[in-house]
């Protein structure tokens, strides 16, 4: 028999099960091991034992929580039990989707040059002690530039959680300093580390303390406690619309009006600084109408932009 594990991830070949059960809906066992070896490139031309398949059901339900079963009757063909799952946010559907876009371009090397990506300066190099430090509850001496201060700070932080937004990594961390350790966790991006290392000084993490609570009801990585969770309304051209469905802004997201020319989306959440930026982001196509406040201080925003390039108009006619 041909070794067809050489070259090939296993986490590759579980994602290919996945990706044709899902894409078929319900297969049986020997239209999947057909269309198994007819796929070159992730078989080598071997076929896929039944024996196999059935280690990796186990495995694919230990890695992804996706559970494949039979339906047990007639031609006894594969499903996936538990889709709805793998659209819902947490580690094992990310990692999943993550799997998929790996799987795929490592299946497109031919193609290499024709793949643009885009460059994340994530500090990924920093992920995995992090990590293994909140699992051990490790105390972490880092080095930190901060981009409000002109020189590198060294200290020992207590590591709560990590979090990925917008395609860059943040750890929430406590600073040991009895100054700042009063103060609470705090936020630090992992590309802003310089350099990190564990202690042998453990910590306890608090019982109480939860990542969903201390992010609850957050845009993005601001998690200011001081702005109340709110009821937003956005008033979005049609147009744009279509891309706030797909690609929601918040979890939280609600359409509440649609027609053809606008849509109004309601949210609960708290607007906070990169949630003001987000809607100033989306331009003239967003309008916010509630809260008053916020309107205002959009509104306040934009009218300051507007004097500063009429200023700029006015002295380019002076020159």
């Amino acid at each position: 028999m041909i070794n067809n594990d050489r070259g090939q991830s296993l986490v590759n070949k579980y994602v290919w099960v996945i990706e044709t059960i899902l894409h078929r809906r319900k297969i049986s066992y020997n239209k999947l091991n057909e269309l198994w070896q007819r796929d070159t490139d992730i078989s080598r031309g071997a076929e896929l034992p039944k024996r196999t398949f059935d280690n990796w059901k186990y495995a694919i339900w230990d890695m992804f929580g996706i559970s494949i079963v039979n339906e047990n009757r007639g031609e006894y063909r594969y499903y996936i039990e538990n889709e709805d799952n793998i659209k819902k946010n947490g580690l094992r559907s990310w990692l999943y989707n993550t799997f998929c876009v790996s799987n795929a371009l490592s299946n497109s090397q031919s193609i290499k040059d024709r793949i643009i990506l885009e460059y994340v300066p994530s500090g990924q190099e920093h992920l995995k002690p992090i990590l293994e430090a909140m699992k051990d509850n490790n105390v972490l001496n880092i080095t930190y530039h901060s981009y409000w201060r002109a020189e590198e700070k060294s200290f020992d932080v207590q590591p709560y959680c990590v979090k990925l937004f917008r395609q860059r990594w943040y750890m929430v961390a406590r600073n040991t300093y009895p100054y700042f350790y009063e103060k609470g966790p705090m936020i630090y991006a992992l590309d802003r580390i310089v350099d990190l290392h564990a202690t042998d000084e453990k910590f306890e993490m608090p019982k109480e303390w939860t990542a969903k609570d201390f992010f609850d009801g957050c845009f993005g990585i601001i998690a200011d406690q001081r702005t109340d969770i709110q009821t937003v309304k956005l008033k979005v051209s049609a147009g744009q619309a279509n891309y706030i469905r797909d690609l929601k802004m918040h979890e939280s997201q609600e359409e509440i009006v649609r027609n053809d020319e606008y849509s109004i989306f309601q949210y609960y959440l708290r607007p906070t600084f990169d949630f003001i930026q987000e809607v100033l982001w989306n331009g003239e196509d967003v309008e916010v109408l509630e809260p008053l406040w916020l309107r205002k201080e959009i509104g306040d925003i934009v009218e300051r932009m507007w004097n500063k390039y009429s200023a700029n108009e006015n002295k380019n006619k002076l020159v």
